[in-house]
């Protein structure tokens, strides 16, 4: 029994120190894809744009919705990991290219 409870120790402490390394390498990722994005920014190159498809829905009685289609909207993006400066990254606009909104 003892050695039972040695190994789910030692999986324990492997797991923590994986999540730990795991979470200081995004830590230390963003301040380095900031600087690269800041250097794209700089030469002209580090935003995008990408077409996306806006709606908007309108929740009615009995279950029913109303849809307001607004047609294809070019959305800014930043061309880098994370997102900067409030814009989302261009590689996730592009997987999520349709924005609906409910009211």
């Amino acid at each position: 029994m003892p050695e039972n409870l040695a190994i789910e120790k030692f999986v324990f402490k492997m797991l923590l120190r994986g999540i730990g390394v795991l979470l200081l390498m995004a830590a230390l990722l963003y301040p380095l894809d900031w600087a690269i994005w800041r250097v794209r920014v700089a030469s002209g190159g580090g935003m995008g744009s990408v077409a996306v498809d806006m709606t908007t829905v309108a929740d009615l009685k009995g279950g029913k919705e109303f849809i307001f289609p607004h047609g294809t909207v070019h959305v800014a993006c930043s061309k880098s990991i994370y997102p900067q400066e409030g814009h989302n990254p261009c590689w996730w606009v592009e997987r999520h290219r349709e924005d609906v909104v409910h009211y």
